[in-house]
């Protein structure tokens, strides 16, 4: 029984199981963690392929079938817990890898809390609704370059795999989904960004409304004035919206009020 509640969706269908592990690269003794392990869908798969697994599940009785399921699978521990609560530093100091079937309402949640452990992550790998993987690819100057995009590709190089069709999940959902991988690190390890959190935090201000120009998106924070000499010393005119802006010119932007 899927848990519509939590707006989860299983992937039911093996071939596209099958399909999703022939892109992850499993190799013996990679530590995974996987995020909503449902009924052990691509546990048992990561675990098959010689892979450690840590599967994190919020259901307490899917949990509790999954530890039994899984006992023969090999090197697996189950953990029921909230992901947005789990401390991925204690569950394990080795470098690892992620694979998550992601609840649509709270992809962004998740990717906020696994940029958090950046630092022992090599790569994400999930299968989101295809809508939200477009915002995150998107290039500046798309419709869809917004503040999403600026955080994944911050921290990683993201990339659409493939698309998943609906019927490939149990129960279906109303949209298409898509498996995106991200590759750390992002452009953060080519930016001189001395606070990241704050950087991040002038980011969310610059996107605050698309509509508006970023002028007016960051006249809550500085003066007209102040701004106004910030965009020149950055090349910017004053009418230029934050979805023109590639990261490397937010991280200047900010560098000219990072004092203030």
């Amino acid at each position: 029984m899927a848990r519509q509640k939590l707006g989860q969706h299983f992937l039911a269908d093996r071939t596209w199981r099958k399909k999703i592990l022939e892109t992850l690269g499993v190799a013996e003794n990679d530590v995974w963690i996987e995020i909503g392990a449902g009924h052990g869908e691509m546990t048992e798969l990561l675990a098959e392929s010689g892979a450690r697994v840590y599967a994190i599940e919020t259901d307490p009785r899917l949990a509790e079938q999954l530890r039994e399921k899984a006992a023969p699978w090999g090197d697996v521990e189950i953990f029921e817990a909230d992901v947005l609560a789990v401390d991925f530093q204690k569950l394990t100091q080795e470098r690892f890898q992620v694979y998550g079937n992601l609840p649509y309402y709270i992809t962004s949640p998740i990717l906020r809390r696994l940029f958090d452990s950046t630092a022992n992550i090599a790569s994400i790998h999930i299968v989101i609704q295809l809508e939200v993987a477009v915002r995150i690819v998107a290039p500046p100057g798309r419709r869809d370059y917004g503040y999403l995009s600026t955080l994944c590709q911050f921290f990683a190089k993201p990339e659409i795999v493939f698309k998943i069709p609906p019927g490939a999940f149990a129960p279906p959902p109303r949209v298409t989904s898509a498996l995106v991988q991200m590759t750390l690190p992002g452009e953060r390890a080519t930016l001189d960004v001395r606070d990241e959190s704050r950087f991040l935090g002038f980011l969310q201000r610059c996107f605050a409304q698309k509509r508006k120009t970023l002028r007016n998106n960051l006249r809550e924070f500085f003066s007209g004035e102040r701004i106004a000499a910030a965009l020149k010393s950055c090349g910017l005119t004053t009418d230029v919206r934050a979805e023109q802006l590639n990261l490397a010119k937010f991280a200047a932007l900010y560098t000219e009020f990072a004092e203030e």
